[in-house]
């Protein structure tokens, strides 16, 4: 009996010892939701890529085909980017990460008008939603950064945002077993190889995680792909408004990204006591003063309030805003040159929530990626963008 014991106690320990050797986190094999493996690499499925391009088809088509876009990355990429995205480890002082402002219950921004960064402090800007990021040739809210790799620097070292920077992002990532075991798993034999956590290799983490957000499954694809009952008779007729040369949304808001990419100038109001913002007209051309990215309206429900600095609570103040004329809020003192395409279409009350009606139907989280319950750093995974003392603060991304 007592050597029965014996044995079943040196089983125990040597189980113990083994699960604690054993790696606590084995990076995905598999491609996610809406891509297929092929020689290593998740490439992108869609029946979009069954269409024309966009110069082929005009504007706002329903059967319109989709951009260039970044995909080819490996499973274990996009999955080691997937943990440094909701890791704090990123930040200067572990308590904000990524998911901070980019949160996936809220359309993968913050709910905020103005999000609050390093220390609590509010910033100037709203977080953008990541959603369909692979299809983007531009980023931020100035469109200053053409790459996935060149937009996740903005935040990760921005002062007043994340606030690290990359001699310490590297010191903390290469202290840490079990990362540069995932990276190095991640990374072999590749063109990023190497011995030690890379600066390269973690930009490319972060984008190979960031173009895997895709949204191209709501009602309305369903119904650009041909099921007609996918909408009802209330959506429809918001469709045909937005799609109208009355209106003109489309124009912008081109299908199927429902975004044109370009930088325009709309004369939009800065909340209360707010400095105008210059927007890209610093970034680039002087003539661009008071312009900003047009953003897509894929999962727009979920990203109130609305525009660059949240200057709008709901869709229909929003959409309002279009139809109240052209630069009827232009700060005094500025002159600016404001796109051809806004003008006064005088949409009516019940136009309006036609075109809300529509919005909404854009809607899809199907490809949500799951949050990782454990970290490589042993830290607990931030998702929410709290203010120091617990309470919620209204905010925005300075970066973005």
């Amino acid at each position: 009996m007592n050597l029965r014991r014996a044995f079943t106690g040196l089983a125990l320990l040597l189980a113990a010892i083994s699960a604690a050797a054993s790696p606590r986190i084995q990076l995905n094999p598999d491609c996610p939701p809406g891509f297929e493996l092929d020689a290593g690499h998740c490439e992108l499925r869609s029946l979009y890529q069954m269409y024309p391009s966009l110069q082929d088809a005009g504007v706002g088509g329903l059967k319109t085909g989709l951009p260039s876009y970044r995909d080819g990355f490996s499973p274990q990429q996009i999955d080691l980017g997937r943990y440094l995205f909701f890791d704090p480890l990123l930040s200067l002082d572990g308590k904000q990460s990524c998911a901070s402002c980019h949160q996936p219950d809220k359309g993968f921004a913050d709910g905020l008008g103005r999000s609050v960064g390093h220390n609590g402090e509010q910033l100037t800007r709203s977080a953008p939603s990541l959603w369909n990021s692979a299809f983007l040739q531009s980023f931020f809210w100035d469109a200053r950064a053409s790459t996935l790799e060149e937009q996740v620097q903005g935040p990760l070292y921005h002062p007043q945002e994340m606030a690290n920077n990359p001699a310490k992002l590297l010191a903390d990532l290469n202290a840490n077993r079990e990362y540069r075991r995932l990276f190095a798993e991640a990374f072999a034999g590749g063109q990023l190889a190497a011995d030690d956590i890379t600066l390269e290799q973690i930009y490319a983490a972060l984008a190979a995680f960031e173009s895997s957000l895709v949204s191209l499954n709501s009602r309305y694809d369903q119904y650009a792909h041909g099921y007609a009952d996918a909408l009802t008779a209330n959506e429809k007729e918001g469709l045909n408004i937005f799609r109208s040369f009355v209106a003109r949304c489309a124009e912008c808001h081109t299908p199927p990204l429902f975004t044109n990419q370009q930088v325009a100038v709309l004369g939009t109001p800065e909340p209360e006591g707010m400095p105008f913002d210059p927007g890209a007209g610093v970034i680039s051309d002087p003539t661009q003063r008071g312009g900003f990215k047009v953003p897509s309206l894929r999962n727009i429900e979920l990203t109130a309030p609305y525009m660059h600095s949240g200057r709008f609570a709901t869709l229909k103040e929003a959409a309002e805003f279009y139809t109240l004329g052209r630069g009827h809020a232009v700060p005094e003192g500025e002159d600016l040159k404001i796109h051809w395409h806004i003008w006064e279409p005088n949409l009516s009350d019940e136009e309006l929530d036609r075109l809300v009606d529509f919005m909404k139907t854009l809607t899809d989280e199907s490809f949500k990626p799951r949050e990782p319950e454990l970290l490589p750093s042993g830290l607990a995974p931030v998702h929410r963008n709290q203010a120091r003392g617990g309470e919620l603060a209204s905010g925005d991304h300075n970066n973005e």
